[in-house]
């Protein structure tokens, strides 16, 4: 399937604005020089607007049958948002992002079809290891493909879903692509597929390979913290401790390296919060620091463009 010129030429915009919060700081540290006047600001906006307009219409005319929206269009919507940065009203990310929902719901068909094309070469090279490995019969091979297809499109709805839904957040869209894992079942699809020592060689397999990502998710929870605010190796442990079991990943039979002792009593409702319970009061104040420091950066990084990040932004959500 051959990509029309005006599809490529808009899909970075139309992504690039649908995950707009990153994107405006992204683009506002690029800038040069200080921040213009906000009539300079609203200009460079409707600059973008008009060039996306003249994409989409290229696009339009590539695709006669796509669908038009009436009512409201997603030019409306970025007109006004310039007007309100040109009068000095405040503009967040998540208000570009809900303006360009539209846009994204009607791009929806086109963009999955290009995801089935890129997702097809992983589906193939993740059966033909499954089917090298533990000797996956023709059929066995053909069940797989069909396993993780399935799987993509589960995904590839929820996704759209989420995009579409009245009130998602770009915070949402973040912490939804942070926790999605292809793979998820296939354990229990290798289950019903292998017998003997084969089943139990890729269960061998697989508590290693998940329980390397554990790892890795807890070190980096550690060292985040740890170059944050100095932690004692008591500390360290219990940081680790409570990442290790928010893992998705997480089995209590695994074996991690550096950790003695049991895990199964730490908490995992609301992982950064147990662990900023683990610090002790001039911590806490040291991590209250660097999270304000972080969020005036940000936010002078989206003034550039005369936007104004959410009250409640944490950059530091990544602790989670």
């Amino acid at each position: 399937m051959s990509i029309p010129s005006s599809l490529r030429a808009v899909l970075p915009f139309a992504i690039g604005l649908g995950l707009g919060g990153m994107a405006v700081v992204w683009f506002g540290k690029s800038l040069p020089g200080a921040p213009g006047s906000a009539e300079e600001r609203a200009d460079q906006l409707e600059a973008e607007l008009k060039r996306a307009n003249r994409e989409i219409a290229a696009l339009k005319a590539d695709n006669p049958n796509a669908r038009t929206r009436p009512g409201r269009t997603v030019r409306d919507g970025l007109r006004e948002i310039a007007e309100d940065i040109r009068a000095g009203r405040p503009v967040t990310p998540d208000d570009i992002f809900r303006m360009t929902q539209p846009l994204l719901r009607d791009l929806s068909p086109l963009l999955d079809r290009m995801r089935v094309r890129e997702q097809q070469k992983t589906i193939e090279s993740l059966t033909g290891e499954l089917a090298r490995k533990y000797n996956l019969t023709p059929k066995q091979q053909a069940a797989l493909a069909d396993w993780f297809e399935a799987k993509s499109s589960e995904n590839a709805k929820r996704w759209s879903d989420m995009v579409g839904q009245e009130g998602t957040r770009l915070e949402d869209l973040v912490k939804a692509t942070r926790d999605l894992r292809p793979d998820d079942g296939l354990d229990e699809f290798m289950g019903r597929t292998l017998t003997g020592d084969k089943l139990a060689e890729f269960k061998t397999d697989r508590m290693a390979q998940r329980a390397e990502r554990v790892q890795q998710t807890a070190d980096r929870a550690v060292a985040r913290l740890d170059g944050m605010v100095g932690l004692d190796d008591a500390q360290r442990d219990q940081i680790f401790g409570i990442a290790a079991r928010s893992s998705g990943d997480y089995d209590p039979a695994m074996k991690l390296e550096g950790i003695g002792g049991d895990l199964t009593g730490t908490p995992v409702a609301n992982p950064r919060e147990a662990m900023l319970e683990v610090l002790r009061p001039d911590q806490r104040a040291a991590y209250d620091a660097e999270r304000q420091r972080r969020y005036d950066e940000a936010a002078k990084d989206a003034a550039v463009l005369g936007l104004t990040l959410p009250a409640d932004w944490n950059p530091l959500d990544e602790l989670e």
